[in-house]
């Protein structure tokens, strides 16, 4: 069973006959069987070759960038396996068709309105008052279908995630876990430092999924296709940070498994220490592989599976064969 590797330490990673091998700044080394690896994540300062970029290619395996707070810079994206002319001809012919690209962001944002509104539910049946703030995201979801431009239905999201964010000191209920709502470059808190490094983490393990369809990452809907690397990735994440990356965050503050030594203040924001990014990261790793009984096929698929079926059903969407439903948790 293939698996992501996740390298914090600095050093070199190169490949070795058929495996791959890392040898950390202080000497200690380490062998990666290639037929084990599905990504690879790296957040140390490590040195690498064309030779390995070349078997990594030839593998299909990606390599994950982060900087120095640990959010994402960028990827290694090796040659499509599975290009398609024709398909990448229908996303941007759903991209450059105004009411076929509105469709698709429209549903990307009530997908993410509604898992939002879950999360929320969930919380509530636990004699959280929540009600108001379920009201309101539904009202707006509900309006949804009135706008006519895409920065209008991302403007509208971003009042809905303001709602969704003002319910998140409620849920948490820790003062040192205090939340002022969300700022991004720096973040201002603990919360924003959370939310900032899973949507990152998320980003990465949505952009594997895609280079295992006939999709191209480079085209979005929701998102402007432009000079940026990726974009659908980023589509495809909203429907999926509630479920995944609040309520992981969630789960480890109200657990204990994250604290305030956990962080630290550096150029003006507050951002996990590399403890606490190892605690995350080892946390999100066992998220994306846990299991839920699928409805519809009626077996267990995994989180990382089930973003992968939410790009097939969007490849169906652009070839005609069917309309484009977000996925909505249960639970």
């Amino acid at each position: 069973m293939t698996k992501p590797i996740y390298i914090f330490s600095d050093g070199e990673l190169k490949r070795k006959q058929n495996t791959l091998f890392f040898e950390k700044a202080n000497g200690e080394k380490k062998y990666f069987p290639i037929e084990n690896i599905e990504q690879i994540h790296i957040f140390g300062e490590v040195t690498i070759n064309k030779k390995l970029l070349d078997f990594l290619s030839q593998e299909g395996i990606l390599i994950h960038f982060y900087n120095y707070f640990g959010f994402y810079e960028g990827s290694f994206y090796p040659k499509e396996h599975y290009n398609s002319g024709s398909l990448i001809l229908k996303q941007a012919e759903h991209y450059m068709d105004n009411d076929k690209r509105m469709r698709l962001a429209c549903k990307f944002v009530s997908g993410a309105m509604l898992n939002m509104i879950k999360v929320l539910e969930y919380y509530k049946n636990r004699n959280i008052d929540l009600e108001g703030e379920i009201i309101s995201i539904d009202e707006k979801n509900k309006s949804i279908e009135n706008f006519n431009s895409v920065d209008e239905i991302m403007a509208m999201e971003g009042n809905a995630r303001d709602i969704y964010y003002k319910s998140f000191n409620k849920i948490v209920n820790n003062p040192e876990f205090h939340f002022e709502g969300r700022y991004r470059r720096p973040p201002i808190d603990k919360i924003n430092a959370l939310i900032s490094y899973g949507n990152s983490l998320l980003y990465s393990y949505v952009l594997s999924e895609i280079y295992k369809t006939h999709l191209d990452p480079r085209i979005g809907f929701l998102h402007t296709t432009n000079f940026r690397r990726f974009s659908l990735n980023l589509d495809v994440a909203e429907i999926f940070k509630p479920i995944i990356v609040d309520r992981l965050i969630f789960s480890l503050i109200n657990k204990g498994m994250i604290r305030e030594k956990d962080f630290s203040q550096e150029m003006r924001g507050i951002y996990l220490d590399e403890n606490g990014r190892r605690i995350f990261v080892e946390e999100m790793d066992n998220k994306m592989k846990t299991t839920i009984k699928h409805r519809k096929l009626g077996r267990n698929i995994s989180y990382r599976t089930l973003i992968r079926m939410e790009l097939y059903k969007i490849e169906k969407h652009l070839l005609g064969d069917e309309e484009y439903q977000p996925f909505i948790s249960w639970w």
